[in-house]
């Protein structure tokens, strides 16, 4: 397990008529990063905002946006996304080869950011992306099926995230792993001992009556301090 533990809120979970506030809670609650889930109703069935909302959000503060884009072109969107203020962006390996990926590499990294993969819970890691491990910033494991906050986990991950957390700390360059998924309380403690590095949260963060300090009881739970060092 990590030494401290980051917490990414999903504003997906929070009033999308309000996602502003849902960046304050970000910063009031000193999370790590903010998580913005794109889904373009092709990949996964839902669509929630693009690289315009982005942008509008943007200037709400001043924490990393980890934006995890499931959509079937991320080709099409990703200098928008860049221009939006990004600061991760994470493709998925179901869409991808390695040719695609590592043209999509250089287009972020040239921009001066950070690229992550994510797989879906059914889905293993492909050859082509084992080898490629040392250029991400996160390697994203979904315990839930992409497209709608609020899932319940599935626990039938966390001996995949187990294999892929050692396969990171063997293969990777500083590649932090997120989980992404129903991740709640009451089982932050067993994901992190699994080998996360980073807990996405939507309902686990906004779905509770102080969604602020429940970033730090996230932490806490999850065997880290309260608040990031």
């Amino acid at each position: 397990m990590p030494a401290q533990v980051k917490i990414a809120p999903s504003i997906l979970a929070w009033d999308l008529a309000d996602l502003g506030r849902a960046v304050e809670i970000c910063v009031e609650g000193k999370a790590d990063m903010v998580h913005l889930d794109v889904i373009d109703g092709h990949f996964a069935p839902n669509i929630t905002f693009g690289p315009g909302t982005v942008k509008a959000l943007r200037k709400k503060c001043d924490l990393p946006f980890d934006t995890h884009l499931m959509i079937d072109s991320p080709e099409a969107y990703v200098a928008k996304f860049l221009d939006a203020g990004s600061d991760v962006l994470t493709f998925h390996a179901e869409v991808l080869d390695g040719a695609r990926f590592d043209r999509l590499h250089s287009e972020v990294t040239r921009a001066g950011k950070e690229m992550g993969l994510a797989i879906r819970p059914q889905t293993e890691l492909p050859p082509w992306a084992e080898g490629r491990l040392d250029k991400l910033r996160t390697l994203v494991v979904m315990t839930v099926n992409p497209g709608f906050s609020g899932q319940t986990m599935d626990t039938g991950v966390l001996p995949k995230l187990e294999r892929l957390s050692a396969l990171v700390r063997e293969k990777g360059n500083g590649t932090e792993v997120e989980v992404d998924g129903g991740v709640e309380p009451e089982n932050a403690r067993k994901v992190a001992d699994s080998g996360a590095d980073v807990l996405v949260a939507g309902a686990g963060v906004y779905g509770k009556n102080d969604p602020a300090r429940a970033i730090s009881r996230l932490r806490e739970a999850a065997g880290g301090r309260g608040e990031p060092s």
